[in-house]
């Protein structure tokens, strides 16, 4: 589909949200349902955006920074996919696609992270010397400028795959083979349950794979809308909390949950 300015300006700022937050982590404008959403609100394409941000979440869910170990772009994948799934206008079928090709997007943003991490630790030299002076405001502004720039990263990937525009994308999409297509949509699949793997992985406890083997049943149901499906998580993590609380009571608080130690000791 072809966008107007307006929907094009909303698209980049969006981008550029999106960007900071992957630093700032406060509204969470990074994570691929919410990014993948915004960007279907303002373009109209909404159910293929939020089946896409939905899914590309199970993947992101798996992949953290830890140490020195900067994870993969989950900003810049989120956003340029839904773009492209926008623009190639196929809906609902060019979701397997748009999947296939965050992965790759997400290893660039990977690299397009680590460029302007190195560049913001000039930044901290120039507060330095503001600091040095007095100077409060100046640390302020080299503060705002380094989070900009974060956003900028994300905001001109955007800006070009829209100034290619819908015709090249759509012809792209069209160009590729069946067999192609269809091993992006295979591969896209693996790479789903492999995200969600890893985070089952993370967090399998004796205590927690209950609730997982109820949820899972339950998912089978499909009389149970999503909204029935949520009020029931909510209500089964709940009883999980209550249950924490009244086992901990004797000993200290320490359920031999390894989950709630973690969580303690934070």
């Amino acid at each position: 589909m072809d966008l107007n300015i307006i929907q094009v300006i909303l698209v980049v700022i969006v981008a550029f949200l999106a960007g900071m937050e992957g630093i700032l982590d406060e509204f969470h404008f990074h994570q691929p349902v919410i990014a993948c959403t915004l960007i279907g609100l303002v373009t109209g394409d909404v159910i293929p955006c939020i089946i896409l941000g939905g899914t590309l979440e199970m993947i992101a869910l798996g992949w953290a920074n830890i140490g020195a170990a900067v994870a993969p772009d989950a900003a810049l994948a989120s956003v340029a996919s839904a773009i492209i799934l926008v623009l190639g206008g196929q809906g609902n079928a060019g979701v397997p696609s748009a999947i296939a090709i965050a992965v790759p997007l997400a290893v660039a943003g990977l690299l397009l992270t680590i460029i302007c991490r190195t560049i913001a630790t000039a930044f901290v030299h120039f507060m330095d010397a503001a600091a040095r002076e007095g100077s409060i405001k100046k640390v302020e502004l080299w503060h705002i400028i380094a989070i900009c720039m974060q956003g900028v990263r994300i905001a001109i990937p955007a800006a070009l795959i829209l100034a290619i525009g819908a015709g090249p994308v759509r012809g792209l999409l069209a160009a590729m083979p069946t067999w192609l297509t269809a091993g992006l949509a295979i591969g896209g699949g693996m790479v789903v349950a492999v995200g969600y793997a890893m985070v089952i992985n993370m967090m399998a406890t004796k205590e927690v794979w209950p609730f997982f083997a109820i949820g899972f049943v339950l998912a089978t149901v499909t009389q149970i809308t999503l909204i029935g499906l949520g009020a029931i998580g909510v209500a089964l993590a709940l009883i999980y909390l209550a249950l924490s609380k009244q086992g901990g009571s004797g000993n200290g608080g320490n359920t031999g949950d390894p989950l709630d130690d973690i969580i303690d000791n934070y």
